[in-house]
């Protein structure tokens, strides 16, 4: 019975010891009374202070071009070109002027080639026609006339022209001969024919003057043709044809006969039964005037003398020669025009950056087609860029135009991008019910940057250094006019009014009233609610928890 006695009292014990420790710990002391309000002070400092606006925004480039094939679509719709090879890829930085694409076209150089092969026949012809250096086709005098010369050494015959009269278009000028050699053929009978070879020599004997004449054979027909005897009305056999040819000693003319003679292999002459005819001589041309009408002002040469290709056999002069000349020189300068242009055509194979920039895009495969005026890519810049932002009513009249920007990226940590405000708005627009004014800034950007990403602002609205500062909390509005309390001497605020300079969101600039070290009041204990109280350390509750609001100090 005594053990259980002790066991109860125990309990009650415990019970009792808690309750009271319980009621301790849970319920507050009653706060002391103070007399009078408790203020919270903060001293009047000198240091540096800096106002500015905040702003977000997406960069974007100020400046961008295309990567375009250059030339003229309207005058290169025969050219063919393909994209033949990329020098950088996307996002690339490229310098202006650098070639970034090259094309190829697989018909420029065969037009080149042709253009220029014309040019030379052009210029060759007229030289020849006119008796003028190629080189000095350009300086062509058309007073000097057309001069004709012979196309091939020989002799002159047939001459059809004298110096003052009129030669026709077409019309035969004279004859040039090489009859340094001639030509002749006779029929042989099978068995003759087959006695001579090709290159074999053989002896020709001519009745109209004593001298036997050499010749050679150049040519032998196999093909047989039916032969009958003069005064025959059927043919009794078949003969071939044989080419001779043979240095000519002055006498031979066209239209002679002789007998062809071979010797056998024991020395004996054999005579061939049909005789030879000399058919003409080994090269003649007949020279024309294939130019224009004209008069001959000058005849270079006399029937049969003796001429060498190239040597002048009339010259022609007029108004329709110097019309010719006029023409076939404008013929040679529109060749060269031609030209030129195709040349002009090979350096538009090269598509190069219209400026500094990063490549964007490319848009078109190797080896697609493509004409000039398309489209290849698109580049833009990155030392200059601009970010639109919006700053609300309170902040604006804080950015000016020209104003200093420091511009972070997140995208480039640790690094700052300089900018300037270009434009600002004058007018805002209501966004969610607060008005919003754009602002435009111009940032020096660098090759780290992209259009696109997200940059962070901060517009310089003003700086002071070695100023007087005060926290914004000392700070309220009386009559229109700025004042703080100041504590005294006797530890009594007293009011006074202060003119204000820069002001950012923690502290004011004092321009005057104020002196360094006087301690202005920042709150006291008869702004608090009835369950707020002043701690021990002298603060007002509720604490902002936070850390030092010391402003900078000044150097």
């Amino acid at each position: 019975m005594i053990k259980k006695l002790f066991m109860i009292l125990v309990i009650l014990v415990i019970v009792l010891g808690g309750g009271l420790y319980a009621y301790k710990e849970l319920v507050p002391p009653p706060a002391e009374k103070t007399e009078g309000p408790v203020y919270s002070t903060k001293p009047v400092v000198r240091g540096n202070i800096s106002v500015g606006v905040e702003a977000t925004g997406t960069l974007n480039p100020s400046n961008s071009g295309g990567l375009v094939v250059p030339g003229d679509y309207r005058t290169a719709a025969d050219i063919q070109m393909v994209i033949d090879e990329y020098l950088f890829k996307e996002g690339d930085a490229v310098k202006q002027g650098e070639v970034v694409v090259k094309l190829a076209s697989p018909n420029l150089h065969t037009k080149i080639e042709q253009k220029q092969r014309d040019l030379e026949d052009k210029i060759k012809q007229l030289s020849n026609l006119t008796r003028t250096p190629p080189e000095e086709i350009e300086n062509l005098d058309p007073s000097k006339g057309i001069t004709i010369t012979s196309p091939i050494s020989g002799r002159i015959t047939n001459l059809n022209v004298s110096q003052g009269k009129e030669v026709e278009l077409g019309q035969a000028i004279a004859k040039v001969v090489d009859d340094s050699k001639f030509m002749a053929t006779i029929l042989a009978f099978k068995a003759e024919f087959d006695q001579l070879e090709v290159g074999q020599k053989v002896i020709l004997d001519f009745p109209y003057f004593n001298d036997k004449c050499e010749a050679y054979v150049t040519d032998k027909n196999p093909n047989r043709i039916m032969h009958k005897n003069p005064g025959e009305e059927f043919a009794t056999g078949f003969v071939y044809a044989v080419t001779l040819s043979g240095d000519n000693p002055g006498l031979v003319q066209p239209g002679m006969k002789a007998s062809l003679i071979i010797t056998d292999e024991n020395g004996n002459e054999i005579r061939f039964k049909n005789e030879v005819n000399v058919t003409g001589y080994a090269d003649e041309s007949l020279i024309m005037n294939t130019s224009v009408k004209a008069i001959v002002t000058e005849l270079h040469v006399k029937d049969l003398d003796v001429v060498e290709a190239g040597d002048p056999i009339i010259t022609m002069s007029g108004t329709d020669i110097q019309e010719l000349f006029q023409q076939k020189l404008n013929e040679i300068r529109q060749i060269r025009t031609d030209l030129y242009d195709l040349e002009m055509k090979k350096e538009q194979l090269e598509i190069k950056a219209p400026m500094d920039g990063i490549i964007a895009s490319l848009y078109r495969q190797i080896g697609e087609s493509t004409t000039p005026g398309d489209w290849i890519g698109y580049l833009y810049t990155v030392t200059d860029m601009r970010i639109w932002t919006q700053v609300d009513d309170i902040d604006i009249l804080n950015v000016k135009q020209g104003a200093s920007v420091r511009v972070t990226v997140d995208a480039v940590p640790g690094k700052v991008f300089s900018g300037t405000v270009g434009n600002v708005s004058t007018m805002g627009r209501d966004v969610n019910g607060i008005p919003k004014f754009q602002v435009e800034i111009i940032v020096a950007g660098g090759p780290e940057l992209r259009p696109g990403m997200q940059a962070k602002a901060f517009i310089d609205a003003g700086s002071a250094e070695n100023v007087l500062l005060i926290p914004l909390e000392a700070i309220f509005e009386e009559d229109m006019a700025q004042m703080v309390e100041v504590m005294d001497a006797s530890g009594v605020p007293k009011i006074v009014k202060v003119d204000l300079g820069l002001m950012n969101d923690r502290y004011a600039e004092v321009k005057s009233g104020l002196n360094e070290g006087d301690l202005v009041v920042t709150g006291s204990s008869a702004d608090l609610l009835p369950s707020q109280h002043i701690k021990d350390t002298g603060g007002l509750l509720p604490s902002n928890g936070g850390g030092d609001d010391t402003p900078e100090p000044s150097n």
